[in-house]
């Protein structure tokens, strides 16, 4: 079973944090990444830009809408993904537990809808 965790964050704490806090918050990831990879579970995965380079697409009564950053005002914002493949979805909890981001953030575990 695949399942997609969403990883929210406050882009502000990391804006605010030092060089070296950032150098080693991006060490956690790293090793976080290489430890799914080796096992096997990671299928992918990719940081996003700030959500100041977003843009929101809407179609109303047959229009294009287009907005600058997110879709809704949030504390949080999509920062990334993971793409994992597990067992069950205990398994890709505890992996989403791992994820430093998990630590001030949050994580949305979902699972991959499959059509045949």
């Amino acid at each position: 079973m695949q399942f997609l965790c969403l990883i929210y964050e406050d882009e502000s704490i990391v804006d605010g944090n030092t060089d070296e806090q950032n150098q080693a918050l991006f060490a956690d990831y790293m090793k976080f990444t290489e430890s799914v990879k080796a096992s096997g579970n990671l299928v992918a995965g990719d940081a996003l830009q700030p959500t100041s380079t977003a843009t929101t697409v809407r179609v109303r009564n047959g229009q294009k809408e287009l907005y600058d950053g997110p879709f809704a005002e949030t504390k949080e914002q999509l920062g990334g993904y993971y793409l994992l493949e597990c067992q069950s979805l205990d398994e890709a909890i505890e992996l989403a537990s791992r994820i430093p981001s998990a630590q001030y953030g949050s994580i949305e575990v979902r699972p991959i809808m499959m059509f045949e």
